[in-house]
């Protein structure tokens, strides 16, 4: 179990049990007594109230009141938001967009230093346009959910990206690609990537990518992506 599913279940157990001793913690998230210690101090550094008390009918009792009061979203799960937001409001289908952005700037408050550096990493590859009215999107699919953390790591460390793609007439074939930037046009997403083999940018419809992996040992450069001019980088998206 990791840290963050051991964190999760010590705070359900103690919600639930109102008392636990540390063995019994121990016992049922399967940790060393160590462990249970290490992470209910870590516990307690993220907000929550937790009291210890010793002796025959002591234990460790969190305060019902007890919340968490510092994040512990990934930077995937904060780029997901905001770019769902910015889909959202690209799509002119965001009514409370001003509440949609206190409530992300709190959070992207809240997220530690090195965090904020690669979220903002990410969102400088991040473009937003509109659709072609003529565009079919009659068969638009769900996107894969392994893919965002995927792209995480391809465009922070600057890796190949490997996937199964198929094509509008259902082809599938292997490509291996350097990511360089994420396009919003709403409905559809897309990968913006140098295709080597074709010596060329290729777009990439994200429901249209299965089985992405990370090619290591394959670092790129940073390449200029040519865009209509209806398209503009995230941070010159109107609010």
């Amino acid at each position: 179990m990791n840290i963050r599913l051991r964190h999760d279940a010590i705070v359900r157990i103690l919600r639930r049990n109102g008392t636990s001793t540390v063995a019994e913690l121990a016992e049922e998230i399967g940790a060393s007594r160590r462990t249970v210690l290490r992470d209910i101090g870590a516990l307690r550094d993220q907000g929550f109230v937790i009291h210890s008390e010793s002796g025959r009918g002591g234990g460790i009792q969190l305060d019902p009141e007890s919340v968490q009061t510092t994040t512990r979203l990934s930077v995937t799960e904060v780029f997901a938001l905001i770019i769902s937001v910015a889909a959202m409001r690209a799509a002119r289908s965001l009514p409370f967009s001003d509440l949609a952005d206190s409530g992300l700037a709190k959070i992207e408050k809240a997220l530690s230093a090195d965090k904020v550096r690669d979220l903002r990493r990410l969102l400088d590859c991040l473009y937003i346009g509109h659709l072609s009215p003529k565009q079919d999107i009659s068969d638009l699919g769900s996107i894969d959910p392994a893919l965002l953390s995927a792209f995480e790591t391809a465009f922070l460390q600057r890796l190949h990206l490997r996937f199964h793609y198929r094509d509008a007439k259902g082809v599938e074939t292997i490509r291996e690609v350097e990511p360089q930037a994420m396009l919003i046009l709403p409905p559809l997403w897309y990968l913006v990537a140098w295709d080597a083999a074709r010596e060329d940018f290729r777009h990439f419809r994200m429901d249209r990518i299965s089985k992405p992996e990370i090619v290591e040992g394959t670092q790129f450069r940073r390449r200029h992506v040519p865009f209509e001019d209806d398209v503009c980088p995230f941070s010159e998206m109107p609010r």
